[in-house]
C-alpha cells in the first residue's frame, strides 16, 4: 500500500471516478431508508434506476485504469507483475471484509459503555488508516494499545460478544471489485483486444444461457423473475450458504458468485476503453470513438433486455452492455470537457473524491456502520442509534421526511468532501 502523487493522470477519469464515488456515498447514506426519492433507490428486481448505474460505472473505471497502469511497463508479463495484481486484489478483498467488521464485536449485546465503544472503534479505524498510508510501525503500536485496552476491560469483567464468523457475509462490493480487477488484468496482459472481445462475448452469451436454460432444484420453473428460483441464487445458497449472503435477502446476493462473471466483462470493457485512450490517435478522434461505442453498446443492451431483462442484482448480460454504454457516454462527456476543451473550472471537488476513491469508500463505510451502532437517548427516553438521532434532530425538524433524508445524505457527502480535501491538500493519495 502506498501514498503517492501521480502527476501523469488522465484528469477526466479522476473526475468520472469522483462523480461515481460521490453518487455511491449519497445513495448509501440516506437519512432514513423509508423516505427516498425514486432515482436514489435501486430497482426492486428487473428494471433499472440511476442508482443502478453507480457500481457498474465504478467497475468500468477500474477497467479503464488497467491499461493506463501497465502502459509504462515495456516488458511483457512477469512474475512480479502477477504478484502485484494478486496481492492488490487480495488486499482489496480483505478491506471489503474488514470495513463492516470494525470493531469485531456485537454492539447491542455487550455491556460496554458508549465511551469505550467509541475509543475501541477509533483505535481499529486508526490502525487501518495508518496501515493504508504506509505507517506500519505506528499502526502496530496503535493496534497493540487497542488490544491492551480490550484485555483490561475484559479482565475488569466487561462482557464482549465477538463477531459470529458463521454469519459473516462473504460477497460484497470491494470483494467483487477485487475479483474483477484480478481476472480482467490477467486477461488484458495475455490477450489482444480482439481476443478480449471474443472472451467477453462468450461470457455474456454463456451467462444468458445458464440463467435461462439450467433448471433449479426445488423450483417448478427456472426464471430470473424470481429472486430464489434462478441459477445464480441457487449457486450462492449451495456454495456460500444462506448465512453468508446479503442479510436483507438470504436467498440471493447482489454480489454473488456466478453474477461476478458478467461483472468481469464490465471491467474488461473498461480495459478496452483504456487501451483506446492511451493510443496514438488525437483527442477528438478518441472522444468520437468513445461516443460511438457508447451509443452502440447502450442500444445493444437495451435491445437484449427485451429477452434478458436489465437486472443489477443478477448483473444480466443486457445490464452489462447497457451500463457500459452509459459509462462510455459519461466518460466521453468528461473527456471532451476536461481533456479536449480544457474546461476544468467545475472539476475540483470530483478530482478530490476521485484520487482517493478507495479511502472515501472505506472510511465513509466504517463511519456509516458506527453511526448505526452507537445509541443515545431519544425524545421518549428510549435509546436510538446515533444516525437516527442526527437525522431527527438536525434535519427532520425543518423538512418533510423525504427532503430531510436527502439533506442528510448530501450533508454526509459534504462532510467527506472536507475530509478528502484535507488529504488532497497534504498530497496524500491512498492506494493498495
Amino acid at each position: 500500500m502506498a501514498v503517492t502523487e501521480n502527476t501523469d493522470r488522465l484528469v477526466s477519469l479522476d473526475v468520472f471516478r469522483g462523480i461515481t464515488i460521490a453518487g455511491m456515498t449519497l445513495v448509501n447514506n440516506p437519512g432514513t431508508w423509508s423516505s427516498i426519492y425514486g432515482p436514489l433507490k435501486h430497482a426492486e428486481w428487473n428494471g433499472i434506476t440511476p442508482t443502478d448505474y453507480i457500481f457498474p460505472f465504478f467497475l468500468f473505471i477500474v477497467g479503464v485504469a488497467i491499461p493506463i497502469a501497465f502502459a509504462k511497463r515495456q516488458e511483457g508479463p512477469t512474475r512480479d507483475i502477477y504478484y502485484k495484481i494478486l496481492s492488490r486484489g487480495a488486499k482489496i478483498f480483505a478491506l471489503g471484509l474488514v470495513i463492516y467488521a470494525i470493531p469485531f464485536f456485537g454492539w447491542s449485546e455487550t455491556d460496554l459503555s458508549q465511551f469505550w465503544k467509541v475509543l475501541i472503534s477509533l483505535g481499529f479505524t486508526a490502525v487501518l488508516y495508518l496501515y493504508l498510508v504506509d505507517r506500519s510501525k505506528l499502526a502496530a503500536i496503535v493496534l497493540a494499545a487497542t488490544a491492551v485496552l480490550i484485555l483490561i476491560l475484559y479482565l475488569a469483567g466487561t462482557s464482549f460478544v465477538w463477531m459470529d464468523l458463521a454469519t459473516v457475509r462473504i460477497p460484497g462490493v470491494l470483494q467483487r471489485i477485487a475479483v474483477c480487477y484480478v481476472v480482467a488484468s490477467i486477461i488484458f496482459l495475455n490477450t489482444t483486444w480482439r481476443q478480449q472481445a471474443i472472451i467477453g462475448a462468450c461470457i455474456l452469451v454463456g451467462y444468458w444461457l445458464m440463467m435461462t436454460l439450467i433448471p433449479v432444484p426445488g423450483c417448478g420453473v427456472t426464471t430470473i423473475d424470481d429472486k430464489a428460483c434462478n441459477f445464480a441464487a441457487y449457486l450462492d445458497r449451495t456454495i456460500l450458504t444462506s448465512d453468508h449472503l446479503w442479510s436483507a435477502a438470504k436467498v440471493f446476493d447482489p454480489e454473488g458468485m456466478l453474477s461476478t462473471l458478467p461483472a468481469i466483462v464490465t471491467t474488461m470493457l473498461g480495459a478496452l476503453t483504456g487501451k483506446w485512450l492511451i493510443g496514438e490517435r488525437d483527442r477528438v478522434e478518441k472522444a468520437n470513438g468513445i461516443f460511438f461505442a457508447g451509443t452502440i453498446l447502450a442500444a445493444a443492451g437495451w435491445s437484449w433486455s427485451l429477452l434478458f431483462p436489465l437486472n443489477k442484482a443478477l448483473w444480466t448480460s443486457s445490464f452489462v452492455l447497457y451500463t457500459a454504454g452509459l459509462a462510455l457516454l459519461t466518460l466521453g462527456v468528461c473527456y471532451w470537457l476536461v481533456d479536449v476543451k480544457r474546461m476544468s473550472w467545475w472539476t475540483k471537488p470530483f478530482v478530490v473524491f476521485g484520487v482517493n476513491a478507495l479511502a472515501l469508500y472505506v472510511f465513509s463505510g466504517i463511519l456509516s456502520n458506527l453511526l448505526g451502532s452507537f445509541t443515545v437517548g431519544g425524545a421518549d427516553g428510549k435509546p436510538v442509534v446515533l444516525q437516527e438521532w442526527i437525522y431527527i434532530n438536525l434535519f427532520l425538524i425543518w423538512a418533510d421526511p423525504i427532503n430531510a433524508s436527502l439533506a442528510y445524505g448530501l450533508s454526509y457527502v459534504a462532510f467527506w468532501l472536507l475530509m478528502m480535501w484535507m488529504l488532497y491538500r497534504q498530497r496524500i493519495f491512498i492506494k493498495v
